[in-house]
């Protein structure tokens, strides 16, 4: 019988030298409490959460703080600098997390657009350059623009991370043969970030090849969060299977399935 945890053992993720068995990246926010946040991380089986520095408490250890309900020995906390619109506020946050944390990993966020939330790529770059000459791990959350992503990556990012459409739309992916070209631009890992709605969307962008996924909204906002934490855990992993597997290709007309040599009549 078939292990099926052996299929994927030694297919690790590595960003910045440090390796992942999970490539279900989760986020921390619009749960109702810490302790949904703790147990929805936990049935994910992530091994990476996002925390919005300036939404969500990790600096002031007199006020409940997310980092008593996560065993970090076990999940790393990804300090993100959402909310910030320009790169002087992301670079300033992000040195304000790897105070509190003690290491120099960062989801670098910053939004251009309300309404969209979509990235500033200008501010964005100008805030990764900065960041990546003070020693930290870049992931910049960008859009689905394969030249950009080679910008990031020749600037010294870890990762890139581009849009599957906009942050808690729970549209999935829109454009997948822009992130097809983004894979096929840059040589360090793509997490494909924000916009994914349910287990479904979860399995077609990692069919894609993509190294990662990073969600929140849709394990958060669903109805019972835990049940959707074990169905994304289960779609990513499906999906990573299905791309090492290798898909047949698509056709017009039908194909047998059975061998039709040695027929009655042939």
């Amino acid at each position: 019988m078939i292990d099926d945890n052996k299929l994927l053992e030694n297919d690790k993720l590595v960003i910045g030298g440090k390796e992942f068995s999970s490539r279900l990246i989760v986020g921390s926010g619009k749960y109702k409490s810490f302790q949904e946040t703790k147990e929805a991380t936990e049935a994910s089986g992530a091994e990476m959460i996002t925390v919005a520095v300036r939404r969500v408490n990790i600096t002031d250890p007199n006020k409940e703080n997310l980092l008593d309900y996560i065993d970090t020995s076990k999940i790393m906390i990804l300090p993100n600098t959402a909310g910030c619109y320009t790169a002087d506020e992301a670079v300033l946050t992000a040195r304000l997390a790897r105070e509190a944390l003690g290491h120099g990993f960062v989801k670098l966020e910053v939004i251009g657009d309300e309404k969209t939330l979509y990235p500033d790529m200008i501010e964005t770059l100008k805030a990764a350059e900065i960041l990546v000459k003070d020693g930290f791990t870049v992931l910049p959350y960008i859009t689905d623009d394969p030249i950009m992503a080679k910008r990031f990556e020749d600037i010294g990012c870890a990762a890139v991370m581009p849009l599957a459409a906009p942050i808690g739309s729970g549209l999935g992916m829109q454009n997948p043969y822009n992130v097809v070209f983004i894979k096929e631009a840059v040589n360090i890992p793509v997490i494909v970030d924000a916009g994914i709605g349910t287990a479904s969307d979860a399995t077609e962008v990692m069919e894609l090849g993509v190294d990662a996924i990073l969600m929140n909204t849709a394990i958060a906002g669903a109805k019972d969060p835990i049940k959707m934490a074990v169905a994304m855990k289960y779609a990513v992993k499906a999906g990573r299977l299905a791309y090492l597997a290798g898909r047949i290709p698509k056709k017009m007309y039908a194909s047998a399935s059975s061998p039709v040599e040695g027929l009655i009549g042939k």
